[in-house]
């Protein structure tokens, strides 16, 4: 992918429009836009007729927080990272640091997922060791016994036990995967600038909403509010999400909230 971007920008003599970076890189003109207000990519140069391009160290610049933002890093972290005067060279080390620790982020989750693969022939169901094992520290114990003292007596709840005793590990897995995806878009609206608002964020709370009522119990979108208004409410729920993005947490809430008001 980074083979591309360097032909394509010395065949077109190292000046881009901000539409031709737009094609080039893979993202769209509105991140591209805010980019330039926020200050970490702004185009050099302009034509005759006014239009902003890139320099070819502009796009240089760009490349670099392309490779940062596919490696998760938000826009704030990426900034610093750009402020320091280091060389190329160790900017890419540190890009390479950062992917070898992903891949043996990956590589474990693999792992697990392999293990409930192995497991799925035989239709055994999930351990608390299992769990822990796939979801890490997102699964602990005493969260379900509180959850079901809370909320046990509720449709709800025997819903989602009635649907969730069948499953395999496997099944597990690929909820696993699911909300991981959710979790990655809802990061990726958020460092991208958009609001909570925009359609990025909506799009991935709706895709919260029906992956819940798919896999655990019929969910309304008044009754999503809720679940959204506790990931701010409670500390535990907070923490998670914070633990992904700073300012996640009230980010989903509010995209929650904004997807339910589109649908009402």
């Amino acid at each position: 992918m980074t083979e591309t971007p360097r032909l394509s920008m010395q065949s077109a003599g190292a000046r881009m429009t901000v539409g031709q970076a737009s094609d080039l890189f893979g993202i769209t003109v509105r991140t591209l836009h805010h980019y330039d207000e926020i200050g970490l990519v702004v185009p050099g140069e302009r034509t005759a007729s006014g239009y902003r391009v890139y320099t070819y160290d502009d796009l240089v610049r760009l490349s670099t927080v392309v490779v940062y933002r596919r490696l998760g890093l938000s826009l704030e972290e990426i900034a610093q990272l750009l402020a320091d005067p280091g060389s190329v060279r160790e900017h890419l080390e540190r890009q390479r640091a950062t992917v070898m620790q992903r891949l043996d982020e990956l590589r474990e989750l693999v792992s697990a997922i392999d293990h409930a693969l192995e497991k799925d022939m035989s239709n055994e169901q999930m351990t608390t060791a299992d769990m822990k094992e796939l979801f890490g520290d997102g699964f602990q114990e005493e969260y379900q016994v509180e959850a079901q003292q809370r909320w046990g007596d509720t449709p709800q709840w025997k819903q989602s036990a009635q649907r969730t005793a069948n499953y395999t590990k496997a099944d597990w897995a690929a909820i696993k995967a699911e909300g991981d995806a959710i979790n990655d878009a809802f990061v990726a609206a958020l460092s991208s600038g958009e609001p909570a608002t925009s359609e990025a964020a909506m799009d991935a709370a709706e895709a919260h909403r029906a992956h819940i009522e798919q896999r655990f119990y019929d969910l309304d979108h008044e009754f999503h509010r809720n679940l959204g208004d506790l990931y701010v409410c409670d500390e535990r729920f907070t923490a998670t999400y914070e633990a992904l993005a700073p300012g996640l947490a009230q980010y989903v809430r509010d995209a929650i909230h904004a997807n339910a008001d589109r649908h009402a």
